[in-house]
């Protein structure tokens, strides 16, 4: 415990010029090592409430590759450029209007892809788009259709956003891939 916590056990905590710690002490408290609050735990505040979105990447078979957690309230394209890194080689990469970004289809095509996203209707400039195509993306809506069979994801029981991921991760396993 020594080595974990280099005040425990060190006498009286020292406190000179220029220490501004709320209690004068080496260590931070208890409390500030772990992380609170409902942003860290992808916890959002909307009008329905406390909500988490779950984003994923799929392959065109519709098995799940990549998830992200994030609060409910964060728009999408900010979680893209995260899930972005995660991204296989592929031709082309469907996504809603809640991704209709510069920056989301400049990253999908560094990676050599082409976006086939739908522009959100404020745009002056609509980029290029393919409804025919688009028709596919139901492959990845049937993909949260049959997690959210599972009522522990639909409803979010867990507390903390790993626990969560976790259970997220376990059900793709048990649904897709065994």
């Amino acid at each position: 415990m020594g080595g974990y916590l280099p005040c425990v056990g060190s006498g009286r905590w020292p406190t000179g010029p220029g220490d501004d710690r709320l209690h004068g002490g080496p260590c931070p408290s208890f409390g500030e090592w772990r992380e609170r609050g409902e942003r860290a735990q992808a916890i959002g505040r909307s009008r329905g409430g406390r909500t988490t979105k779950i984003h994923a990447l799929s392959d065109p078979r519709g098995r799940p590759l990549a998830f992200l957690l994030t609060g409910g309230q964060v728009a999408d394209c900010t979680a893209a450029d995260r899930l972005l890194d995660r991204m296989p080689a592929t031709d082309l990469l469907h996504g809603d209007k809640g991704y209709d970004s510069a920056a989301v289809r400049r990253k999908i095509e560094e990676a050599g892809a082409a976006p086939n996203i739908p522009p959100r209707a404020n745009k002056r400039w609509k980029n290029c788009f393919s409804p025919y195509l688009y028709r596919n993306r139901n492959v990845i809506e049937r993909m949260f259709g049959r997690l959210k069979d599972f009522r522990r994801i639909a409803t979010r029981y867990d507390r903390s956003a790993t626990n969560f991921m976790a259970a997220v991760h376990i059900v793709a396993t048990v649904a897709y891939w065994l």
